[in-house]
């Protein structure tokens, strides 16, 4: 058995459009039925008047008062009377004598009878009008008195029927429908036109889908936790929802505000306001690295743009220490090779029967590998960047760079704040330095120098270089992203200063960069340390804390390249 199926509501436009027509045809109707009835009486008024001035004219006609006074006054004046109603349109004109005996009547065979209708006013001296129905059915008419030095000698009525006047006003009624039915059928079509454009704006949709569809959207935008942007074709703020508030680090209300008036990086807003969609740029804030997308909204026309965010900042930092882990382990794997190649030589000068070589080889490399990690440890004990500098150490022997920690680098086990994350260390000092061995390599005694070591106030980190150096000019430019004196690779370059920069500003921290000793380029990175408690002896220095006063210029012991310790 198939069910009855259930209409689907009617959308809203369509509902619009119903209402609309129904509401023009009530007025038009309203409006016609108005005008007949305001017309109808203007007709009777206006026939009242014309009966008027007729039975006055024909009550002052020097004839009509000769006539009376003759012994048979219809001889003369039934055909004046005809005369008359022939050429002013009444339907009759009656004369009568004051007993309302008539003299004169359209139809000959009621001459002599009693006039049908009031008279008593017209006996009083006055005109006036009635509508009566007489021998000639209803008519508006008018009585007035025919007088003569003082006396009334007879009385005159003049009237035009009803049903003419009917006729009249039916002709223009007539008209008026015409008018009304083309005005309800323009309006009609206007409204057509108005709620056919409403239907594609609502796509068909009724009122209960559009607000069903409306907590859908407001709980989609809620519930998506990455950030969600929309313009509108002036690049002003339409929509942003709670992500995208958390990731542009907004605050306050910005819907209506202009993207460049909200503060934000200029190479991310110029990729708001640019008109050519963006695919997974990545852009930089003072504390996250966002992947954005952005997709213009046309109908025909530009009608805004849609922007998503999404945070790679924990995604970029474990990509960073993967890279890093990958230098590791390609140096590990370049090491291996070489220890193999040094563990043949031994084993061969034993079978040459040659021991005590063997054993001096042996202990000449023991001692070469020790002294890489004592030389690290004893200028700076702190175990992460200790590893960082083992780790690039490596690398930079790798690639043909010799990486020296300053002797004036010294930075105790525990001295660094919670609030400092290995990560973000790692971050900062590890972007410098591979940046510093991309500038160095391939240059006549390439050196990269480290210093690090705390201050009074703040954790000092240098890295110099014997690279070509950086344009003063340059000089705020090296740290946005994107930017780099070398060939852009598959995945871009340029993002490394950005993000050691970033997280220096994060802990209100300072990097500069400035011609270094060597001729290259050389960053200093200051970053704030907690105040140390106060000393009771009344000391200035906190030996705990290993406060070194500003390094003056000294050797630099250099890492040695033999194998990880």
């Amino acid at each position: 058995m198939r069910l009855p199926r259930v209409p689907r509501p009617r959308s809203l436009a369509g509902q619009l459009f119903g209402m609309q027509a129904v509401l023009i045809a009530v007025l038009v109707a309203g409006y016609a039925l108005f005008t007949y009835v305001g017309d109808r009486g203007q007709a009777e008024e206006a026939a009242g008047r014309q009966a008027t001035a007729v039975a006055r004219s024909v009550a002052d006609a020097p004839s009509v008062h000769a006539a009376i006074g003759t012994a048979d006054p219809t001889r003369d004046l039934q055909p004046y009377s005809l005369r008359v109603q022939r050429h002013t349109g009444v339907d009759f004109v009656t004369i009568m004598d004051p007993r309302g005996i008539r003299w004169t009547h359209p139809d000959e065979r009621l001459i002599g009878g009693h006039f049908l209708g009031h008279i008593g006013p017209a006996l009083a001296g006055r005109s006036f009008t009635e509508t009566y129905t007489g021998s000639l059915g209803a008519s508006v008419r008018a009585v007035t008195p025919i007088e003569e030095d003082g006396r009334i000698i007879g009385l005159v009525s003049a009237g035009i029927r009803v049903q003419a006047i009917s006729e009249r006003v039916q002709d223009q009624v007539t008209a008026l429908i015409g008018a009304a039915a083309g005005a309800l059928l323009l309006g009609a079509v206007g409204t057509y036109v108005i709620n056919a454009r409403l239907r594609r704006s609502t796509h068909g949709m009724n009122a209960a889908e559009l607000s069903r569809m409306h907590d859908y959207h407001q709980a989609a935008l809620h519930a998506v936790r990455e950030g969600l942007l929309m313009l509108d074709g002036q690049f002003r703020v339409a929509l942003m929802n709670d992500g995208g508030r958390e990731l542009l680090g907004v605050t306050e209300d910005v819907v209506g505000r202009s993207v460049a008036g909200l503060g934000l990086p200029a190479p991310l807003t110029g990729a708001l306001l640019s008109a050519e969609p963006r695919v997974d740029e990545v852009h930089l804030t003072d504390t996250r690295v966002l992947v954005v997308n952005t997709s213009p909204v046309s109908g025909g026309e530009r009608r805004g743009t849609v922007v998503t965010l999404r945070d790679v900042t924990e995604l970029q930092a474990l990509t960073g220490e993967l890279d890093s882990e990958r230098g590791f382990s390609q140096a590990l794997r370049s090491q291996a090779h070489e220890a193999a190649n040094r563990l043949h030589t031994v084993v061969s000068l034993i079978e040459l029967d040659r021991a005590e070589e063997a054993v001096g080889f042996a202990t000449a490399e023991l001692e070469l590998a020790q002294s890489l990690t004592d030389e690290v440890v004893s200028a700076v004990s702190e175990p992460v960047l200790a590893a960082l500098l083992l780790g690039k150490a490596a690398q930079a022997n790798e690639r043909g760079v010799e990486l020296v920690v300053s002797r004036d680098s010294g930075i105790d086990d525990g001295l660094l704040p919670a609030s400092l994350s290995p990560r973000d260390l790692v971050t900062v000092l590890g972007n410098l330095i591979d940046n510093a061995m991309d500038a160095a390599q391939g240059t006549a005694g390439a050196r990269v120098t480290v210093t690090a070591f705390t201050g009074e106030s703040d954790l000092v980190l240098r890295v110099a270089d014997t690279g070509p150096g950086v344009d003063p000019a340059h000089a705020e430019r090296v740290f946005r992203h994107g930017w780099s004196t070398k060939p852009a690779g598959p995945g871009g370059r340029g993002l490394g200063l950005a993000l050691a920069r970033q997280t220096v500003i994060r802990h209100a921290g300072t990097l500069e960069v400035r011609e270094g000793a060597a001729g290259g380029a050389e960053f200093e990175v200051r970053l704030p340390l907690p105040e140390p408690p106060a000393d009771p002896a009344g000391n200035d220095r906190d030996p705990a804390r290993g406060t070194h006063p500003a390094p003056s210029v000294q050797p630099s012991a250099p890492l040695p390249s033999g194998g990880l310790a």
